[in-house]
């Protein structure tokens, strides 16, 4: 039975990737900072199944006993301050966590266990201000934020250490990806929440910022079988992992409030203080590489998601009103 060690198990990706690494057989270590708020609902369903452990990606020791008690053959770092507005709030506390984090895991897997394959969360923010469309693993990067410069810092660590220690350390440049899992501050899951609300009579507006931004949106539980798929591989590479289409927030309005009989415009309210400082315009991946050599493809597209996650959230509240 191999053993992975997944970073940030109680987020998003962490609990899809727990319960496909689990489905594959796999002792599945979960690393999580103390806290006294730290939540367990997207892992419940699993959490006898795995092994919850303590462990900081501030604190170098921590990291080092941790790899050193499990011995893992995987480790999947997807911990980060990863919601991009809060980047400019906590820019400081956005490059500890999201860049010297990712030196200071890779760090502990060099000193003990080199043998280790290590797959780095990337982000299609540090495409940023894009140079080129769609963005693929040549394309340079501009991020437009403190959460995508501290990204690319990561993602160039990663390759050093492949290249300065002949680690198998790998990143994966994922796109928007969402579900029902979905934090409330992401806008996918923001707007699909808030249709929801309207329509059980909860609320009767939704406040957004720039509903022109392009984004490339596709399903969480999709992405994580790309991540496992990245370290199967005989040689340690990266690759851009999205769908290839690129929609609006404007289009993704519409279809949520469409999905429950409502037009958009008569709730949706632009409302500047959500509008960013700098702006990423439009953001769409060139997947080939992946197709390729993976044998990946997303299953679920842009409609179904997104329906998915209003009929989830409809359901939820639907359960709290009563």
């Amino acid at each position: 039975m191999p053993t992975a060690i997944i970073t940030g198990i109680t987020g998003q990706d962490g609990s899809y990737l727990a319960e496909f690494l689990l489905a594959k057989g796999y002792e599945v270590i979960g690393m999580v900072r103390r806290s006294s708020t730290v939540t367990f609902q997207r892992i419940k369903q699993i959490q006898d199944d795995i092994t919850i452990i303590q462990g900081d990606l501030h604190d170098q020791s921590s990291l080092v006993d941790v790899i050193e008690r499990y011995r893992p053959q995987e480790v999947y770092n997807l911990a980060a301050q990863s919601f991009v507005p809060t980047s400019w709030n906590q820019p400081v506390l956005t490059g500890e966590v999201t860049a010297l984090g990712v030196t200071r895991l890779l760090e502990a897997i060099r000193l003990i266990n080199p043998e280790t394959r290590f797959y780095q969360a990337s982000s299609s923010e540090m495409f940023g201000k894009v140079r080129e469309v769609p963005q693929s693993e040549s394309t340079p990067f501009y991020p437009r934020s403190p959460y995508g410069v501290a990204k690319v810092y990561a993602h160039w660590i990663t390759v050093n250490y492949r290249e300065s220690y002949d680690l198998f350390a790998v990143s994966g440049l994922l796109f928007n990806h969402g579900s029902p899992r979905r934090g409330l501050e992401f806008v996918e899951r923001k707007i699909c929440h808030g249709v929801a609300r309207i329509k059980l009579g909860l609320t009767d507006e939704l406040r957004l910022g720039n509903l022109d931004s392009r984004r490339d949106w596709g399903f969480a539980g999709d992405y994580v079988e790309a991540m496992w798929l990245m370290l199967q591989r005989d040689a340690a590479e990266d690759y851009v992992i999205g769908t290839g289409v690129t929609h609006s927030v404007r289009e993704l309005c519409e279809l949520a409030f469409s999905h429950v009989g409502l037009d958009y415009k008569d709730y949706v309210v632009q409302d500047p203080q959500f509008y960013r400082p700098a702006e990423v315009d439009i953001l769409v991946a060139d997947p080939s590489k992946a197709i390729k050599d993976l044998n990946w493809e997303p299953k679920i597209g842009f409609d179904g998601l997104v329906q998915m996650m209003v009929d989830e959230d409809l359901k939820r509240l639907a359960l709290e009103i009563d």
